[in-house]
């Protein structure tokens, strides 16, 4: 009898690791970012960042013929996405976590091996080639970018989706597909804009850093300091604690009942005190973890204004908008409507088919006024990509602010000691796609998501937004990026037999 027992442990032990091996298989699928639903995410399915990074190429598409792409080695870091679930290899999907989950502290303990499972060498790091400064996209590149485009809105289900890529020397290719009303069947333009969700951080954060080069913010002086009533935040609190998210202040846009407050009345105009209502209590003291929030950047609106002495929507647009000519892009809370905005929609289904639910309120605030009005300098802002590709091109790039504060909003060393969810600075994602660094945002709001990155080694940005929020933009993004510039470094220009 004594002799079964090894063979009666080395069962269990095989039993275990077949558990493992299926519920690790199950929560891959059920967590993967392909057509993930927004049913169960909320209102505010969220203004939330995901990285742009996929777990893997994605694979081939539809039989018919497009060009020939030859695929760089993938080796992109797999970084999860603050207040967004992960599948266990860290990837961003669609679908929220609980707010206790979603952030770090030095506390974080590291996930225990399980017995019997030996864990498998890490591949090499592989370094993509550089971007060569007259990389250009031909007409035969530009042909690949647009039938892979249409296959992959196709593929993931999105109404209506627009991009644009930069290159190097300023020329840009923008790229469209679906439509941007569907009851209307009218179709998405390269004048198209969309709710950029949480990408408005960006210019919330640039705002305030220029207000700091002008000597009016100090990064290391107490919020209070400028907003002496604002008791919801705490005296302890500093201005680059909000910029960074390390504050600790609760996210507003978790609150229990804030859904049911904003879906009544669609229509309505919210204040920042109106929103403020909502934030409960502190995930924990100032400077002692890393928890992104909404709630930061809702009152780094508030302190610009006070600073500035100006509407928020009002300096973005002088400071930004005009210098650089981004006539696609406003400040939803405070300037009036644009006439060619996508439509928002949600879904209940993760089949492609699924009839897409309109989530479009009166008033040309999309997707609709409540919402919107409660985001202020959270996401409060509209744009198209075009806009979007050549902001984070000027912001980054060091055509907006000085290079030495460019520096410092891309450093992420104090958020990685808290193990951040995701590379973070002041108001900006530094994030890995496939070995190259890239610099800019993600946002996700119910009826949209976004995702805007900028290359610093090479000079290269790109813009993706689409009408829907249920999907990840981010297998896109890169997919599009790969082809761009795997066409200007191979000096491939064929086409796929068919």
């Amino acid at each position: 009898m004594a002799a079964t027992q090894p063979r009666r442990a080395g069962a269990r032990r095989a039993i275990l690791i077949l558990v493992v091996a299926v519920a690790t298989a199950i929560t891959t699928v059920t967590l993967g970012p392909l057509l993930a639903t927004d049913r169960s995410t909320g209102l505010l399915g969220a203004l939330i960042p995901t990285p742009t990074v996929s777990p893997a190429p994605l694979p081939t598409p539809s039989p018919s013929p497009s060009p020939t792409v030859v695929p760089s080695p993938s080796t992109t870091a797999a970084d999860s996405p603050p207040l967004a679930t992960a599948s266990p290899g860290g990837l961003p999907t669609a679908s929220l976590a609980s707010p206790a989950s979603a952030g770090s502290s030095p506390a974080t303990s590291p996930t225990p091996s399980l017995p019997g499972i030996i864990p498998s060498p890490l591949p090499p790091v592989l370094t993509p080639p550089p971007i060569p400064a007259d990389l250009r996209l031909t007409f035969w590149t530009k042909v690949a970018l647009q039938t892979r485009l249409d296959r992959l809105r196709d593929r993931y289900g999105i109404p209506g989706i627009s991009v644009a890529i930069v290159m190097p020397d300023g020329s840009t290719w923008r790229g469209v597909s679906g439509v941007a009303d569907v009851a209307a069947g009218r179709p998405v333009t390269p004048d198209t804009s969309f709710a950029i969700a949480s990408v408005s951080k960006t210019f919330t954060s640039a705002l305030v850093m220029a207000l700091v080069e002008e000597g009016k913010i100090q990064l290391d002086s107490p919020v209070r300091r400028y907003l002496p009533n604002l008791k919801k935040v705490s005296s302890k609190i500093l201005v680059s604690q909000l910029l960074d998210h390390t504050s600790g202040l609760r996210d507003y846009f978790f609150h229990a009942s804030i859904d049911h407050a904003l879906l009544t009345k669609p229509d309505r105009r919210w204040s920042a005190a109106d929103a403020l209502r909502y934030v409960g209590k502190s995930y924990f003291k100032p400077g002692a973890g890393w928890h992104y929030s909404n709630t930061n950047y809702l009152v780094l609106g508030l302190l610009a204004e006070a600073v500035g002495h100006e509407p928020l929507g009002t300096q973005i647009r002088k400071r930004f908008l005009e210098p650089l000519e981004l006539d696609r892009t406003w400040y939803q809370p405070g300037e009036a409507a644009r006439k060619d905005v996508a439509h928002g929609y949600r879904f209940t289904s993760i089949s492609r088919n699924a009839k897409p639910i309109d989530l479009s309120g009166s008033g040309g605030i999309v997707p609709f006024t409540s919402v919107i009005t409660a985001a202020g300098g959270a996401g409060g802002i509209a744009s198209d990509a075009r806009d979007l590709a050549l902001w984070v091109r000027a912001l980054y790039g060091g055509h907006v602010l000085a290079p030495a504060t460019v520096e410092r909003m891309t450093d992420v060393t104090a958020t990685a000691a808290y193990k951040a969810t995701v590379p973070y600075g002041l108001g900006v994602q530094v994030i890995q796609i496939d070995g190259r660094r890239t610099f800019g945002h993600s946002g996700r709001l119910l009826g949209f998501r976004s995702a805007v990155r900028y290359l610093p080694d090479g000079g290269v940005s790109i813009a993706v937004l689409t009408n829907q929020s249920r999907a990840d933009p981010a297998p896109i993004l890169r997919s599009l990026l790969n082809l761009a510039l795997t066409r200007g470094t191979t000096g491939c220009d064929c086409v796929d037999r068919p």
